[in-house]
């Protein structure tokens, strides 16, 4: 529950912060960034809801990185490192996608995570808990699953959405906000009061949290697609047998900040799951025993 909230407050507090420097540069600098009609606030809206997605998208390898202290490995310097690099240089050969950068984190939680802004320049690592933890055939699947995840091209479909639905909530957010300034609190001055600013903020809470729904549903249904593509690579059993293993990880789940990329997750039940970024292992067990 508390990396959910995390999750909410995350993109709330994006929304949030963007709104204040609007009203700033509006109030003290006299500057109408939202002027001009709907038609000039739908594209401010959608410079302001893709910027801070494509930034964090670009800077997504260099934060995964250093938030998870994963260690790239460029020459390899054990027998399980060559294994590893040869793993993965013939999954992505099969998946159609350029040898991305491969690295290790230390974690006793068995978990592994794909990012990047390319799927041609992208970052499989793998956690050192996973590595002890599975047998070579079961990290082979998570490794293909992640791969999956790359040739999809799930990293950039993901921050798409992101950058739609943060564009549509900072608009619905500024138009609500405008029709309750003038209708609801009568205001005639040219300039919003600040009755449109609290209406606006609250407004974009509410529509935040419906976002983060839709986003959280989208990330489901790739981790759904990249089990398939896992189970295409390494085979179903030894699919399956990887998230078998998962459902019996001990340790601290990822940071709030990578959950979304990592192939474990937080468990969660109630309407939690309506912002969880995985469906249930058993789920996921399931639909690849009906495949």
């Amino acid at each position: 529950m508390k990396r959910i909230v995390l999750f909410l407050i995350t993109n709330i507090a994006v929304l949030a912060l963007l709104s204040l420097v609007v009203f700033i540069v509006e109030r003290v600098f006299g500057l109408r960034i939202g002027g001009g009609g709907y038609g000039a606030l739908l594209v401010f809206s959608a410079i302001f809801g893709f910027g801070g997605a494509l930034i964090s998208l670009a800077m997504s390898k260099w934060i995964a990185k250093r938030t998870m202290g994963v260690r790239v490995i460029d020459q390899p310097s054990n027998a399980s490192e060559h294994w590893l690099l040869a793993t993965v240089a013939r999954l992505a050969e099969s998946a159609h996608v350029r040898m991305p950068e491969v690295g290790v984190f230390e974690s006793q939680e068995m978990n592994a995570f794909a990012t990047g802004a390319r799927r041609d320049a992208a970052l499989v690592a793998v956690s050192t808990g996973l590595l002890r933890g599975m047998t070579p055939s079961q990290v082979e699947a998570v490794l293909g699953h992640e791969l999956s995840h790359v040739a999809n091209g799930d990293m950039v479909t993901l921050t798409l959405l992101q950058g739609v639905l943060n564009t549509f909530v900072i608009f619905l957010a500024r138009v609500i906000g405008n029709v309750v300034d003038r209708a609801v609190l009568r205001n005639e001055r040219d300039e919003p009061g600040i009755g449109s600013f609290v209406t606006t903020m609250i407004a974009q809470i509410v529509l935040g949290v419906f976002a983060s729904m839709i986003v959280a549903w989208f990330s489901r249904y790739r981790e759904f697609r990249a089990d398939r593509g896992g189970a295409q690579l390494a085979g179903r059993a030894n699919m399956i047998g990887a998230l078998e293993a998962l459902q019996h990880s001990q340790g601290a789940p990822m940071p709030g900040s990578m959950q979304a990329f990592g192939i474990n997750t937080e468990r969660s039940g109630g309407l939690t799951h309506l912002f969880m970024t995985h469906p249930p292992l058993e789920r996921r067990i399931a639909a690849l025993r009906a495949a």
